[in-house]
This record gives structure tokens, C-alpha cells and sequence, in this order.
């Protein structure tokens, strides 16, 4: 990828260095993502779309779709659960992929191949390219890799970052988005607040689908929850923490998901959401732990030991389990969704509102 010698936004410069880095490089060479660290985090999943068909009423057919799926593990494992424990979920499913990798749609459609006969995949582009009807949708790791914008608070309103070379420039702000986080938090003097108008587009357009349709969507990825604001772009490069102005296409990009702001645009578009609550507790609420010990009984110590270790991994509260967070989005006649036991869902509103706002959670981006 050519550097710019010209200032460039940052969610363009962001845009097209991701563009460049996941059609050129495997991505999981640098980072691995929870499916990929244990086949429980896919079955669990395909646990919550076999309890999620049936509070939709199970409908039939109905998409079961997932946004960024990688090499197609989760979408695999969750399958596998579900032509073994919920056959009449798994028959119904109609599997429809969001990727626009043509190397990573390659590498899915070997994963699912086992599959095929029954729920053989479709690919598209965006989400917005999804079928009409009931669905499901799953997400993991999908919001971070979006691009953002980043605005700095100053005594006379709101400078924007830019790309120039290896560094970042600032200017006053002249196309400042109409509604998000800019809109509704009171960020302090000198500091950065960024926004994915990428992220929130899905999100209206989601509340007002599952406003008018059956269905859920459940996005998982690390983030905060609260109002709050700081830089956390980030970039791993060769498996490490990199600057992420440098070697533009080299480096996975990704920032913290602003799950309040995403959950505020998808009830403005006429959804429910849940949560956001941490992986660990959904998880673990999905019986986690329990399906470790399954997988351990009678295997040698060692395997065992591994078992236990990535359910650790993936629920621990100073790992995975506190990092990442996990927010659903259902139309409003679904009245209770598994993993978010004692968690109020949150019912359609209209975008406003405010609040004091607290430091953005901080941490590195992928276990």
C-alpha cells in the first residue's frame, strides 16, 4: 500500500490499510480469535441460535448468518453442535456468510464443507446484503476492524485526526457526524473521542430489520461499555504490538467497540438490545465450564490440562472473559435470551440523550 504524502482521514486511512493487510496477509498469523482457541466457544454459540430459533417461535427456514467469520471455525463448530443436539434448528438454517476476502471465502468454504448437503453457504459483501426472513446473526470480532474517525476536544469545538506519512495531524473538524457519541458526551479538553460511523449504520439498519422482522443479532468483541472516550487504535503486526501508522497493510487495525453508542443506534432503529455484559459471565452462563469437564473427562492428564486452560482463557476476567464484551440485539417481542439471564433488556428509543462520561476501558486487542 502507497503512503499518502497528503493528509488522509483516519477511518480512510484505516479502511484501506485493512482492505490491503486481510487480502494479502493471514490474518491469524498475528492473532487468534476465541473460536480458533477452542471448539466450546463455537458449540456454545450454536447452543445459543438452537435457544434463540425456538423463543423466535422456529421459524422455518431461516438465515443464520455471520459477519467476519475468519476460517469459518465458529460457524463449523456451531453447525456440528446443532446437527447433533437440535436437528430440526440445524435443517431449518439457511447459512449465509459476511466476507469480502475472495482468500478467506475460500478457506470458509473448506471448513463448512461437511455441511454443504444440508446448509451449503452464500457470501456476501456487507450486511446489508443479507436475505429478508427470520435470522440470526453472528459476530465476533467483527465491529473492532471497522473503521473510525477520531476527534479531539478543544476550547473551540472539535479538530480531526489525519494520516500524514507515520503520524498523526489535526484540523478543525469540518464534516463532523450528525448524531453518535459527538452528540450526546461531554469529553474534557484535550481529548480524543472517536466514533465508527461504519458500526452504527449496522446497527440502525439492524433495529430497523429486527424492528420489522423476528430475529436476533449477537455481537461479541472487546470494548467498553460506559460513555467514554480515548485513542485505542491499534495495530499487531507479526504477532505484536505495533504503531499503527507504520507499514500501512502489514498490520491488523482494530479499536474498542463503543458498545453504548452501538446499542443506542440499534434502538433508534427500532430494536431491543441486551446487555452489553462480559464474555466470561456469557459464557459461563451458557454452561462453559461444565462442557470443559465434559471434554476432559477421561483424557490424559495433558489434554485435559489444555481443555482447561482455554476455557480459562476464554473466561477468565483478567483475560478474554473481562476484555470482551458481548451485546444482543432482538426484535422487541423476544422476551428472554439465554446468556443474559438478569440482564434488563433495553427497549426501542429514540437516539439522544447524555450522561457524564468515564474513561474508555484499555488493553491490548487480542489474547
Amino acid at each position: 500500500m502507497n503512503v499518502p504524502a497528503a493528509p488522509v482521514r483516519l477511518d480512510r486511512f484505516m479502511a484501506r490499510a485493512n482492505a490491503a493487510y486481510y487480502s494479502g496477509r493471514d490474518p491469524f498469523a498475528d492473532f487468534i480469535t476465541a473460536p480458533e482457541i477452542s471448539q466450546m466457544f463455537g458449540e456454545l454459540l450454536g447452543a445459543w441460535v438452537a435457544v434463540t430459533w425456538q423463543a423466535m417461535g422456529t421459524p422455518t427456514p431461516f438465515v443464520l448468518a455471520e459477519a467476519g467469520p475468519g476460517r469459518g471455525t465458529l460457524m463449523a463448530d456451531a453447525l456440528r453442535l446443532l446437527a447433533r443436539v437440535a436437528p430440526a434448528c440445524y435443517a431449518a438454517a439457511r447459512v449465509h456468510m459476511v466476507e469480502t476476502s475472495p482468500r478467506l471465502r475460500q478457506v470458509q468454504a473448506t471448513s463448512l464443507a461437511p455441511h454443504v448437503g444440508v446448509c451449503a453457504p452464500v457470501w456476501h459483501d456487507a450486511v446489508t446484503g443479507l436475505p429478508p426472513g427470520a435470522m440470526i446473526l453472528l459476530a465476533n470480532e467483527f465491529l473492532d476492524a471497522l473503521p473510525i474517525r477520531q476527534f479531539v476536544r478543544t476550547a473551540r469545538g472539535w479538530d480531526e485526526r489525519s494520516v500524514v506519512g507515520e503520524v498523526f495531524v489535526t484540523a478543525p473538524a469540518t464534516d463532523l457526524p450528525a448524531d453518535g457519541p459527538l452528540a450526546t458526551r461531554d469529553v474534557p479538553e484535550g481529548e480524543v473521542l472517536e466514533t465508527c460511523e461504519g458500526a452504527l449504520g449496522i446497527a440502525r439498519q439492524l433495529g430497523r430489520r429486527l424492528m420489522d422482522g423476528m430475529g436476533a443479532a449477537l455481537f461479541i468483541d472487546y470494548g467498553y461499555d460506559g460513555p467514554g472516550w480515548g485513542d485505542t487504535l491499534q495495530a499487531l503486526c507479526d504477532g505484536h504490538p505495533a504503531w499503527p501508522l507504520a507499514r500501512p497493510g502489514m498490520a491488523d487495525l482494530t479499536a474498542h467497540v463503543d458498545f453504548a453508542a452501538f446499542g443506542m443506534a440499534a434502538r433508534a432503529g427500532g430494536c431491543t438490545t441486551w446487555g452489553s455484559v462480559t464474555q466470561g459471565a456469557f459464557l459461563s452462563t451458557l454452561g462453559l465450564f461444565p462442557r470443559a469437564q465434559q471434554l476432559a473427562r477421561n483424557q490424559p492428564h495433558e489434554v485435559a490440562r489444555q481443555i482447561g486452560e482455554a476455557a480459562q482463557r476464554l473466561a477468565a476476567p483478567d483475560r478474554m472473559g473481562g476484555l470482551f464484551r458481548v451485546m444482543a440485539l432482538t426484535s422487541p417481542g423476544i422476551t428472554g435470551l439465554a446468556g443474559f439471564e438478569g440482564c434488563m433488556p433495553t427497549a426501542p428509543t429514540c437516539a439522544g440523550g447524555g450522561g457524564n462520561a468515564g474513561p474508555a476501558e484499555s488493553g491490548q486487542a487480542k489474547d
